[in-house]
């Protein structure tokens, strides 16, 4: 069936055969303040409370109800195999209850700002996918970076299916990204100056680091995993410590960026001095963070950051640092 079309599964009660559930409470993950809040690029609401993305070049719908995770996989077959995949994409070894616990006790701030962002973890992607999708971020924001990679993935990846006559692709394989023409048609796809540093990236680590190597990163320091990754085209401290966190098992990673930078400033009271984030300022917002939240700080970060983005709520004020504010 790969390639054929196919009807979109909104609910396990339509087709419950088709459907696989894994054990799963709201305070362990949230799909609708995961997916969509800057960590990935490839899923979206197909329906209310419903999610269809591509994850293991398969596309997927997941679905919560009540304490259950339930998933679908379109042209395959799921099994303990599709199980055990997105597990790990989810990381849901880790338990984040008791983590969120450990945060608010070390910090009121975080306490009370998560209190209605339960269930907010760091996915484990590819690092090829994570590394180009991050290059696309700068000076850009969500809902730009997914059109980009949606169109970056239909112009080179390979096709997977149709839900309801909407094509799915597969993240392009790096070869595909590497040719002669393919920067001026990443040009033409409308990614601007970062068509240079997709394809620059691509040919070097085809012809360097190899995929094989990027993937061995999860086995090296934090420090020097982000050191290597700051030597590729396109790539500065905060793409780096997104890719470390959020594909190479550096929890301690934090990405700062605006949201981050300012929720440092005025939340926390930091004296960074001037308005840009340099690179010593971003060393001193991780490393404070670090500090403070402990060996996942980059998990706790994704929470404050997750509700900046939500502008549900103001976050607090640290009572006796808001002359930041």
């Amino acid at each position: 069936m790969r390639g054929a079309g196919m009807k979109l599964r909104d609910t396990p009660s339509e087709s419950p055969a088709l459907w696989r559930a894994l054990p799963c409470p709201a305070a362990e993950l949230r799909l609708d303040l995961v997916l969509p809040s800057g960590q990935t690029f490839r899923w979206r609401e197909s329906s209310p409370g419903s999610w269809t993305g591509v994850l293991g070049g398969t596309v997927w719908t997941l679905r919560q109800e009540r304490d259950r995770l339930w998933y679908t996989v379109y042209g395959g077959e799921a099994g303990a195999g599709t199980d055990r995949l997105l597990r790990e994409f989810l990381q849901l070894d880790v338990g984040l209850r008791e983590l969120y616990r450990a945060w608010g006790a070390a910090d009121p701030l975080f306490r009370q700002a998560a209190k209605d962002f339960p269930g907010v973890r760091v996915l484990r992607q590819d690092p090829v996918e994570c590394l180009l999708s991050f290059i696309c971020t700068s000076n850009n924001h969500v809902s730009r970076i997914t059109a980009m990679i949606e169109r970056l993935c239909q112009a080179f990846g390979r096709h997977l299916c149709h839900l309801d006559a909407q094509p799915f692709h597969a993240f392009p394989a790096l070869t595909a990204l590497t040719g002669d023409d393919a920067e001026a048609r990443l040009r033409a796809l409308g990614f601007g100056y970062r068509a240079k540093f997709i394809s620059g990236t691509a040919r070097a680590i085809t012809e360097g680091l190899g995929v094989e190597g990027l993937h061995q990163l999860r086995t090296v320091p934090y420090a020097e995993a982000r050191r290597v990754l700051c030597t590729l085209p396109g790539v500065g401290t905060k793409v780096a410590d997104c890719v470390c966190l959020m594909a190479l098992d550096k929890a301690e990673a934090v990405p700062v960026d605006t949201h981050v930078w300012r929720i440092a400033r005025q939340r926390y009271g930091m004296e960074l001095g001037g308005r840009s984030i340099t690179p010593r300022a971003h060393q001193e917002i991780g490393d404070f963070f670090r500090g403070l939240w402990g060996p996942r700080a980059g998990w706790a970060q994704a929470v404050l950051f997750c509700a900046d983005l939500h502008k549900g709520r103001e976050l607090p004020v640290s009572r006796d640092r808001d002359k930041e504010s």
